[in-house]
């Protein structure tokens, strides 16, 4: 019976890193799409959201019947209300490149990046992309050491997100009032995707760890152990 758990633990972790993986797909072409204004490319992000979703909704089974008919305790009990909990995290970061997506198709033929923001939201775009790829890599190796690419990486995008804000805030701002609307959004939604990556890190840290206040000093030393 300890082998069937950790055999169904071992298809969780496999399950995570699966739609980690369709997560990075899509926010690497819905950040393309955003940029490019692909609206071919758009539509693939959108129409395979549901992918994700049906992904996140198998793994979320699976988890509560491993609770239901193994009562796992201690770690292993943490391992898997962890992986409910990442589960969501993924589900929602693929809506969020679904989300940037659709303001591509909504702009189509014109395009969707405000006159003057480009430069900022393609750095967004491939900022989202590397914590995407970070997450998916974290996910299936557990080292801990990625943890601190992704906050670097977060904290980068918060900092772009901050000057968007302060573009549209300024008096020198012409953009209309769709142009606002659109910027103001989109920076929204790349610094929410870095925010759901950096929570699930912290979880897998925590895991790691036991601290959910690990910083990077607790990194090192565990990668000298």
């Amino acid at each position: 019976m300890r082998e069937v758990f950790h055999q169904s633990l071992e298809d969780v972790q496999g399950r995570l890193v699966e739609i980690a993986e369709l997560v990075t797909v899509a926010i690497d072409k819905a950040t393309r799409s955003f940029s490019t204004s692909d609206v071919a490319l758009a539509e693939e992000v959108i129409e395979n959201d549901q992918i994700i979703d049906d992904k996140a909704i198998e793994l979320d089974e699976l988890a509560i019947q491993i609770l239901a008919r193994q009562q796992p305790v201690a770690r292993d009990l943490r391992i898997v209300v962890a992986a409910l909990r990442v589960s969501a995290s993924l589900e929602r970061m693929g809506d969020i490149a679904e989300h940037i997506a659709q303001l591509t198709r909504m702009r189509f033929p014109e395009r969707a990046i405000p006159r003057g923001l480009k430069n900022t939201f393609i750095k967004m775009g491939e900022l989202d992309v590397e914590v995407a790829r970070t997450l998916a890599e974290l996910l299936r190796t557990e080292d801990v050491s990625l943890v601190e690419r992704i906050r670097t990486a977060e904290d980068k995008l918060d900092d772009l997100h901050i000057s968007v804000f302060e573009k549209v805030l300024s008096e020198n701002w012409q953009g209309e009032a769709a142009a606002t609307v659109d910027a103001t959004l989109a920076s929204r939604y790349h610094e929410r995707f870095a925010d759901h990556a950096e929570s699930v890190a912290k979880k897998v840290l925590y895991l790691a760890t036991g601290d959910w206040t690990a910083d990077t000093e607790t990194l090192e030393t565990l990668r000298l152990q």
